[in-house]
This record gives structure tokens, C-alpha cells and sequence, in this order.
């Protein structure tokens, strides 16, 4: 008989019973790749709750874990999951004020950390925690106690306990509080989102839809699994029986990709970004007639749609453009892939092209933690996919778009709240249940999604005229020599922008023109740099109202990052500390503009 699904930790009997194997998760070591089978998977989560129930934990209490992608990690989220304690995941990246006001803020009774690096940022925090049961840690760490010593206890304390737990697990109800995430935001303080078991498990089940895969599919996980984005799709892999290997070192995607050979993987445009300039980059190594053909066949990858019959004379010259180079592409990521699952930002259609055009389709998404994530995403299940959008509306939720654009939403995913902040939540709430995102949107076709911009985002300028900042930014990231671009002009006569350039290219474009420089401060005050920036600016100005057109640049010498604070963990940009950053550049524009 199926296994209905109406709380997380009933993946493992589903798993179990459905999908028995050997890989259900996986992880490296060492330079080596373990695993754990169906079986252990389920053993581990059962000790990982008892031995908290063990350590006085009871229904409610929090536990923060804070860790990079690891297979153990679901031990703990499924442990907690079935005896009613709360997880509070938190990015391994953020600053000890921002460990601070979470660990307090959410009353955490027990940390579990990932590595020493950790472990030392976050025990003294720790320490200073009323009612705190101890710091863990999944890897061997000096002064801690290691997780497993948790799943011991559970072990030793099997006989007794066990009863307990199954009382426990069945107590568990749909609209009980699972998980409390504090989103980073760009300003202020973070908010802790209360999601429901029905919030996450409503969401994961109509995901799991979209595509045909399942118990004979492997996948990687990479992206931070505190994010709820990498969680949803997590318990959906699992739901459908894949076998799911965590990569917790980014510069190890290509090595997992190439030993494991997935068939699907979750992704963010920034990534997809490299790979498409890794093809690119690939193309100008090449000389002669190989490199003609390269282009060529890279060119062609413009005239992919989905679902679209080509004519019998493209459809010739894509055959052979696949046989020649886009192979060679899916080779280059495994030789597997069906999908790429993309969310978090805006893709760059042309890479969406590339990627379809070679057989590895990207789904794009769109979502907030808010809403457990997914709103609305592309559904290949029921061909109802569309470049330059974020897909249909997901199944169970209702999208309607109000007077000024904003995107309103409603659905068993909206989240039960702000947690200790219902102020907060009325904010974004509103009486007739409709959830208000803070994104700007159309519908197109009136099915597909389409993100324009974030209503706070909006600025006008001293004419009165409104700038959708995104939206200019998405067009000229469409160029291969623009990383990162913020627009800027709020209450000004006229839209500026600040240019982070794709310095990898921009180094290979010099050589090219045999253009010489000492560094990157030197780089991007030469003319002929300027000037090739300027000429990318313009086209994009051609496609724009003369309001919107951007009237000066100004490039910076840095790649902006979440390392540097100019990113936020996932990858939006933070524009209150650009633009503090970059101020005497700001300046600069628009003291000209006045003179």
C-alpha cells in the first residue's frame, strides 16, 4: 500500500517501502564517497530522536544546525522532525551578531555545527545561551562533542524509548511549526518564517510533479540546504526515490558532477552563468575551421523554444551542431542530465537556450521562504515551460496580480508566520488570507509567470518618472562582459549604473586586442575598456523608454560577492552596502550631472 505523505519524516517509510537502495544519500570524505542505504537512512533518524528525547528535548524546543551540504544532515532534520522539535537551520556564512540575535531570538536549546571553523565562532555565543543542552559537531572537532554521540544514546536507549517515539510521531500534526528560517533580507534585522509540516510537505508533493525521474536517478545537492529553496527540493528527491550526493565544497561541483553523472541538480543563475562562460571560454581556445564551427553551433543554440517543431533544414543543422559540440557539452557535466532546476534570480533566456538546445532543460522557478518556497514553476510533465518566465502557477495555488504589479498569493505553502512578530505579519498577510510577495510581475499567455522587478526596488526619478532597477540590471547582465551591475538615480534627473565586470573575459578580451595593464584598478580606467563597457550599455539603452536609458557608468575594480557583503547568501544583491561602498562614484555621477 502507497505511503500517504502529510508530515516530512514520512519520506523514510516511503523510501523504505517504495524505493529501497543502497545510495539513498551520499557525501565525501577524504576524497572518497560513502553512503547510506534506505535502511541506515531510517535507523539513524529513529537514534538521532531518541537520543535528543534522551537529552530532555521535548516537542517545540528548538535545535539551529550549522553546516555545509552533508548526508548526516538529514538525520537531524528528520530526528527532530518526528519528536516535534523545531530546526532552526542557519547559513554557515553570516556574522557572530547575526549568530547572536538568532540563537536568542529563537530560544535554541542545542547547536549542531559543522567543522571546527564553527564550532569556534559559534561555542562562545553558545555558552551564553540560558537552558543551552550543548554544542555538537558532525566532523571530528576539538572541544566538541560529535553528533554521533547523540545517535549512541538513541541506540542505548532504544527499549525504553521507542514506544515514546511512535506516540510522538503519530502526535505530530500537519499544522505544527517544522522549521523556523530567518531570512537574511537586504535590511535590517532577519525574520524568523514559521513553516508548517503541511507548508513544506504541500510544496514538495506538487514539485515532485513537474518531471518523469525518480528511483533509477541520482542527484547532487549543493546549494545550502538551510535555504528552504535546497530543503524543498531535497525532500522531493527523496519522495521520488533518487539517490542524493551532497557536495559541501562549491569548488568541488565539477568533480561531483563528473563521478557521480546526475541526472538533475538545483542550481542558481550565477552558476549556470560560469558554465555557460566555461562553453564560451572553451569556443575561443579553439582555431580554424573548429573554432568556426564552435560559434556556430553556439549561435544556433538561439533559436531553441520549448516544445517547438524546427524545420526539417534546422533541424539538420541542429542534429549535427549535437553531434559535433553540444555532446561534448553534456559530457562536460556528467553525460547524464535531463534537468536543471534554476531559482533565486533571473536566468539570462541565452542561457536557458544553450542548455536546452543541448538536452539538459532548465526548469526555472520562483518562490519565497515565505511560501515554503515554490509559486510557480516550469512543468515539463505537462509541457508547460516558457523561456524568459518562471513557469506555470504550482498546483493548490492561486496567483493574482494587483494594481500596482505586485504579485499576491495564496496557497497551503503561505507560511503560518513571522515568528514573535504578528505585527510583521499582518504587514505581508493581508484579511483576505492573500500573501503580498513585495515582486512585480505579469502574467503572460495568462498562465506563465514573469518577475519584472521588487516593488521596493522601484525609484523615481526627479521628473516623476519610475525606474524598475531590476529589470534595466537583467538586460545588461544579458552581456557576457557584465558580472554584476546596480542602477542607481533615485530623485536624480536621470538612471546611472555601477559596473562589476566579468573580469575573466574582460582579461581574455585585452589579450585579444593586445591591451596592457598592470591590475584591475588600472584596467578599468582605461578608454578603450570604457568605451567596450559603454558599447554593451548602448544596445541595451536601444531596447529601453529614453527614461530608463542609463545616462553614465561607472566601473569598480571588485567582484561583488556574499563573501564581501555586496551579495546576500543568495546571491541578491544587497544595494543599501553597494551603494555605501561606492558612494564617492555615486557621487561623482551625479555631481557632474549638477555642474
Amino acid at each position: 500500500m502507497a505511503v500517504t505523505v502529510t508530515r516530512t519524516f514520512d519520506i523514510l517509510e516511503r523510501y523504505l517501502q517504495e524505493f529501497p537502495r543502497k545510495d539513498a544519500l551520499g557525501g565525501k570524505k577524504d576524497g572518497a564517497w560513502y553512503t547510506f542505504s534506505t535502511e541506515e537512512y531510517n535507523l539513524k533518524s529513529h537514534q538521532f530522536a531518541m537520543g535528543i528525547m534522551a537529552l530532555g528535548l521535548k516537542p517545540g524546543d528548538k535545535i539551529a544546525t550549522v553546516t555545509t551540504n552533508r548526508p548526516e544532515w538529514n538525520f537531524a532534520d528528520m530526528g527532530m522532525a518526528m519528536c516535534g522539535v523545531i530546526h532552526v537551520p542557519i547559513y554557515p556564512t553570516i556574522g557572530e551578531d547575526e549568530y547572536k540575535y538568532i540563537l536568542n531570538h529563537a530560544e535554541v536549546k542545542m547547536v549542531i555545527v559543522g567543522d571546527q571553523k564553527l564550532f569556534d565562532k559559534i561555542n562562545p555565543i553558545a555558552a551564553e545561551l540560558p537552558d543551552m543542552a550543548g554544542v555538537y559537531a558532525f566532523e571530528d572537532v576539538k572541544g566538541a562533542k560529535n553528533y554521533e554521540e547523540i545517535l549512541k544514546l538513541g541506540e542505548s536507549k532504544s527499549q525504553e524509548l521507542k514506544g515514546k517515539l511512535e506516540e510522538l510521531k503519530k502526535s505530530v500534526q500537519p499544522d505544527d511549526v517544522a522549521t523556523l528560517i530567518y531570512t537574511s533580507g537586504t535590511t535590517g534585522v532577519p525574520k524568523g518564517v514559521m513553516l508548517t509540516q503541511r507548508n513544506l510537505v504541500s510544496n514538495f508533493v506538487a514539485h515532485a510533479k513537474m518531471h518523469h525521474l525518480g528511483k533509477d536517478h541520482r542527484v547532487i545537492s549543493f546549494l545550502p540546504l538551510c535555504h528552504v529553496y535546497e530543503r524543498s527540493v531535497n525532500y522531493h528527491f527523496q519522495y521520488k526515490g533518487m539517490g542524493v550526493y551532497y557536495v559541501g565544497n562549491l569548488n568541488q561541483i565539477l568533480s561531483a558532477i563528473k563521478e557521480i553523472k546526475p541526472h538533475m541538480f538545483n542550481s542558481v543563475p550565477r552558476l549556470l552563468e560560469k558554465v555557460h562562460d566555461g562553453f564560451v571560454t572553451k569556443g575561443k581556445e579553439l582555431t580554424g575551421i573548429k573554432k568556426s564551427l564552435y560559434f556556430w553551433a553556439l549561435n544556433l543554440t538561439q533559436h531553441f523554444e520549448y516544445n517547438k517543431k524546427y524545420g526539417p533544414l534546422l533541424s539538420l543543422k541542429i542534429k549535427i551542431a549535437d553531434k559535433l559540440i553540444y555532446s561534448k557539452w553534456r559530457e562536460a557535466l556528467g553525460g547524464n542530465i535531463v534537468y536543471i532546476v534554476s531559482g533565486g534570480a533571473a536566468l539570462q533566456p541565452r542561457i536557458a537556450r544553450v542548455l536546452g538546445m543541448a538536452k539538459m532543460l532548465n526548469l526555472e522557478g520562483y518562490g519565497l521562504t515565505e511560501t515554503s518556497p515554490v509559486i510557480a514553476v516550469s512543468n515539463p510533465a505537462k509541457k508547460e515551460m516558457k523561456i524568459g518566465t518562471v513557469g506555470p502557477i504550482l498546483e493548490g495555488y492561486e496567483v493574482k496580480i494587483a494594481d500596482d504589479g505586485e504579485i499576491l498569493c495564496k496557497g497551503p505553502g503561505v507560511m503560518k508566520g513571522y515568528y514573535k512578530a504578528p505585527e510583521m505579519t499582518a504587514e505581508v498577510i493581508d484579511s483576505d488570507g492573500w500573501f503580498h510577495t513585495g515582486d512585480i510581475g505579469v502574467l503572460e499567455d495568462g498562465k506563465y509567470l514573469k518577475i519584472t522587478d521588487r516593488k521596493k526596488e522601484i525609484f523615481k526619478l526627479s521628473g516623476g518618472k519610475y525606474i524598475a532597477p531590476q529589470m534595466i540590471e537583467n538586460k545588461l547582465k544579458a552581456s557576457e562582459l557584465i558580472e554584476q551591475v546596480m542602477v542607481i538615480g533615485a530623485n536624480e534627473k536621470f538612471a546611472s549604473a555601477l559596473i562589476s565586470p566579468n573580469f575573466p573575459l574582460l582579461h581574455d578580451w585585452c589579450a585579444e586586442h593586445k591591451v596592457h595593464y598592470e591590475n584591475n584598478i588600472e584596467l578599468i580606467q582605461l578608454p578603450q575598456v570604457i568605451e567596450k563597457i559603454q558599447n554593451e550599455v548602448n544596445l541595451v539603452n536601444k531596447t529601453l523608454g529614453s527614461h530608463e536609458q542609463i545616462s553614465r557608468i561607472r566601473l569598480v575594480c571588485e567582484e561583488w560577492t556574499p563573501a564581501t557583503g555586496e551579495l546576500s547568501p543568495t546571491l541578491k544583491l544587497r544595494r543599501n552596502v553597494v551603494a555605501a561602498k561606492y558612494q564617492h562614484l555615486i557621487d561623482d555621477i551625479y555631481s557632474v550631472g549638477k555642474s
